[in-house]
């Protein structure tokens, strides 16, 4: 009878501990940087007139950004890090929709390309240094802009071949043909 009795007492005093517990936090990451150009950017970017400057003027503030992202980030400052990395990606993906702008009857627009295409390459090893070095919460939002300036330099890349170059199929599109027909 004692023994029941202590049995019950047990379960019931574990019981209430168990309910006393707070549930775990869900894993809550970092919001996403904010994608904003400044208005002193924006100005500056709008003022310039010529193709050239305005992409070369866009690539120097991006860089600048990163610099500030990388030295934010080893002094271990993530959210201004976050925000730097933000204004970053407003400004190449500014970069991205102005030479969709351009026309594409001369290589002016190839060479603009091909200077932007250089610098998103030299930034996509900072890029992945400063991913690297943060925390998993802002490390994702680092790895977006990340594979964002790798689909930007990709379509730099791409702008250098025209329409009659064959682009070669999706993987998923090669493994259905290899597969015959069981019918």
């Amino acid at each position: 009878m004692q023994r029941t009795v202590l049995i019950i007492f047990l379960a019931l005093v574990s019981a209430a501990a168990i309910h006393a517990q707070d549930p775990p936090a869900p894993d809550q990451g970092a919001p996403p940087p904010l994608k904003v150009i400044s208005r002193q950017e924006r100005n500056q970017l709008d003022t310039t007139k010529d193709e050239k400057a305005r992409v070369k003027l866009t690539i120097e503030l991006a860089e600048n950004h990163l610099t500030n992202v990388e030295t934010k980030t080893s002094q271990q400052m993530f959210d201004v890090a976050a925000a730097e990395a933000g204004m970053y990606w407003a400004l190449v993906d500014d970069a991205l929709k102005f030479m969709k702008t351009i026309s594409r009857d001369n290589n002016k627009k190839r060479d603009l390309y091909k200077r932007l295409e250089l610098s998103l390459r030299a930034h996509g090893t900072r890029l992945s240094t400063v991913r690297r070095g943060t925390p998993n919460e802002y490390a994702v939002w680092i790895k977006e802009i990340e594979d964002f300036a790798r689909r930007g330099r990709t379509e730099a890349l791409n702008s250098f071949y025209g329409q009659t170059v064959l682009r070669e199929p999706a993987p998923e599109a090669k493994e259905q043909k290899k597969q015959p027909d069981k019918n």
